[in-house]
């Protein structure tokens, strides 16, 4: 956030930023689509094909859900909180006037990408390169945020909004034979997204100087 805009010798990098400064938290979703479910998977399957990886190990795995099928995580959702209730484990009254309006505005969204991490996959690198063994699953969940940032990033361009979402370890089993799923696929997060229907919260910032450094400029 300089004093002065900087020229760039690449037009596209200027759009990049605008649409880094324009992706923004969306709850307020409804169940339809500005572009095609085409456009969607091809967003989708470019953030699979393209997003790097440690060593190239390609760790991310990823689903699409749209419309009937996107609904049906976030019924196993409710039916997960509703198990909780049930148990003692959250109070209902909580519950019923506030976790469960809040899945049901995720479910009344067009659709939900799930990403997962395959752990298994990395057995082979971890025992090539066993002094950085333990770092490659954490290398794997960097690899699949940038996949989650790109997506999210995309749709919003697109005239969607998206809100991400972290609902493990309480809808992994359901969700792993809800679409027959390979054990070894890990969920980490579910980028809930749809046609907004109203404006973003303010967002705020932390003081840059707090946060960023510079040297030898």
């Amino acid at each position: 956030m300089g004093s002065t805009q900087p020229t760039f010798t690449n037009p596209a990098t200027t759009s990049l930023l605008e649409l880094v400064k324009a992706r923004r938290t969306h709850y307020a979703l409804t169940g339809e689509s500005p572009i095609s479910d085409d456009a969607i998977e091809h967003i989708v399957q470019s953030a699979v094909l393209h997003v790097p990886s440690s060593y190239n190990t390609q760790t991310s795995r990823v689903v699409l859900l749209l419309k009937e099928e996107h609904r049906k995580v976030w019924d196993i959702a409710i039916a997960a909180m509703e198990g909780l209730v049930a148990a003692g484990a959250v109070p209902k009254e909580m519950f019923e006037t506030s976790t469960k309006p809040k899945l049901n505005a995720f479910r009344a969204a067009y659709g939900t990408v799930l990403f997962f991490v395959d752990y298994d996959s990395l057995a082979a690198i971890k025992e090539k390169f066993a002094i950085y063994a333990d770092k490659f699953n954490p290398f794997a969940l960097e690899s699949n945020a940038m996949s989650q940032y790109l997506v999210w990033t995309a749709l919003q361009s697109e005239g969607l909004g998206a809100n991400l979402q972290h609902y493990s370890p309480l809808i992994d089993e359901q969700v792993q034979k809800q679409w027959n799923l390979p054990a070894s696929w890990k969920l980490d997060a579910q980028l809930v997204f749809g046609t907004p229907s109203a404006a973003p919260g303010e967002k705020a910032f932390a003081p840059l100087e707090d946060r960023f450094k510079v040297f030898g400029k």
